[in-house]
């Protein structure tokens, strides 16, 4: 089952999608920083919000894939398999 927050992601461009992980990175860089400081309320925003990075860039990879053409595909097909 999908969550809100994975519908939500299909929606926003790839610009505005660009954007978000832009400033959601730059939020647990100072979620980070003041925790180490002077400690946080709630310690596991920081949790919450490495996940929404991981939730972002999923998205993103995913339409980069999806914009691959089938010649690339192969290719990127090929250099997986020579890793294993």
């Amino acid at each position: 089952m999908a969550t809100k927050k994975y519908l939500e992601l299909q929606e926003l461009s790839d610009a505005d999608l660009a954007n978000e992980i832009k400033t959601t990175e730059a939020q647990y860089k100072n979620l980070k920083f003041d925790h180490a400081i002077k400690g946080l309320d709630n310690p596991l925003a920081l949790k919450e919000v490495r996940r929404d990075i991981a939730r972002l860039k999923t998205e993103s990879r995913r339409r980069e894939l999806a914009a691959m053409s089938e010649e690339a595909k192969a290719k990127r097909s090929r250099i997986v398999a020579r890793r294993k």
